[in-house]
């Protein structure tokens, strides 16, 4: 795995933070990645996962930049370097869409960050991101110990049940035994409050279910609420 470090940017709304452009070297090819700088004694690491490109998901996605930014911004108090990246087949990284393999990816990313910065990691994910994290967090979990990554959390947001002409289900939440949040808009299209409740119900502790009053699939009007539930939930779990 590699990284390119292109010129810094300023993020916008924060002179301080900076942005590099990163190269992860993937199952399926180099990964397009973006990665916010954290604060230099940041005692955590986060990688936050898009949604379906199908869908026009990317790391660019609204709900993914705002969970970001909870992770990474001065103004929530946490200042971790924070990773995006864009799945194979999306934007400039290589590869094709799997709808499957991409958990790959994922690891990929995880494994790019420990080596950057050998602290434990949080993972999140949006949607298809948030699949795709479960089956990566697995993948970590019950790969050899030798120099393995440390996850600590998982947080998933509007963890979807069906779409693109699909059904998830989620079998390996059930000897997961990371702190999961489960975070959704209870007026989610792709999950209705029922089906999240029973993904929740088969899950293994540690686990939190946040439903956000009145919020659709992408937090429409909402994000801020969902930064604000994030934002607890990760603070209970790094003291």
């Amino acid at each position: 795995m590699t990284s390119t470090v292109a010129t810094a940017l300023s993020e916008p709304g924060s002179e301080k933070n900076v942005l590099r452009t990163v190269d992860l070297r993937g199952p399926a090819g180099r990964l397009e990645a973006l990665l916010n700088e954290g604060a230099s004694d940041a005692q955590f690491a986060g990688l936050v996962c898009h949604p379906h490109p199908k869908g026009g998901g990317s790391m660019h996605n609204k709900v993914v930049y705002h969970a970001m930014k909870v992770l990474n911004a001065p103004a929530w108090n946490l200042r971790w370097p924070v990773l995006r990246f864009n799945f194979r087949g999306t934007g400039t990284s290589e590869g094709q869409h799997d709808g499957h393999a991409e958990w790959g990816d994922v690891v990929a990313a995880i494994h790019w960050l420990h080596a950057e910065y050998r602290v434990p990691i949080v993972l999140a994910g949006f949607s298809f991101g948030a699949a795709m994290a479960i089956a990566a967090a697995n993948a970590i979990s019950t790969a050899e110990p030798t120099d393995a990554p440390d996850l600590r959390a998982l947080a998933l947001l509007g963890l979807p049940m069906h779409g693109f002409k699909r059904s998830y289900e989620y079998p390996l939440l059930s000897t997961c035994n990371l702190p999961k949040l489960f975070l959704s808009g209870d007026q989610d299209q792709f999950a209705t409050k029922i089906q999240l409740e029973q993904a929740f119900d088969s899950a293994a502790a540690p686990k939190n279910l946040v439903l956000i009053p009145e919020a659709d699939h992408f937090f429409t009007g909402h994000l801020e609420s969902m930064q604000v539930a994030l934002a607890a939930w990760l603070k209970g779990q790094t003291r």
